[in-house]
């Protein structure tokens, strides 16, 4: 099945493979950059194993103007988790006070590839969109700014 939408990104981390896993795989870094700018995480539960939860909520800052406390929902598990290797989830996301089941829901697969270069850290990241409901479509047309802002957040976040 061809996907709906799908975004690839190559980036490389001036960080050990060590720091950039923890980054993606515990909940109280997670917090720290997940998401576009403009959005906080209130909510994370991971089970780091395949079939494990892996549950984040985004919500909408004051930067987002009328959009503010807006929450999406994300509940996700995982297919593969190779330690400091790859991490690949299905999930489904949406607008929380809204039909989750069809209206603003998105189905994806994120697949992200980590590997060392020279004390560095390359991520390979695809995610692919399966479904989309109706009320959704405009999160599918800033996929990929989105995507582009949070793996900027991450980079900030490794700085520090």
């Amino acid at each position: 099945m061809q996907p709906i939408k799908e975004v690839n990104f190559d980036r490389v981390y001036d960080a050990p493979i060590d720091q950039v896993w923890k980054a993606w795989t515990e909940c109280d870094q997670l917090k720290q950059w997940w998401g576009p700018n403009g959005v906080a995480i209130p909510e994370c539960e991971l089970e780091l194993r395949v079939g494990g939860k892996f549950y984040i909520v985004m919500e909408a800052g004051e930067a987002m103007g009328s959009y503010k406390g807006t929450k999406w929902p994300m509940l996700a598990h995982f297919t593969a988790v190779e330690p400091k290797k790859r991490l690949t989830y299905t999930a489904k996301a949406w607008t929380e006070g809204k039909n989750q089941n069809e209206e603003t829901q998105i189905d994806q697969i994120t697949d992200i590839i980590f590997s060392e270069e020279n004390g560095k850290t390359r991520i390979k990241l695809r995610a692919a969109i399966n479904k989309v409901g109706p009320g959704a479509k405009m999160a599918v047309e800033g996929m990929q700014y989105g995507f582009a802002q949070q793996l900027e957040k991450l980079a900030g976040f490794l700085r520090n």
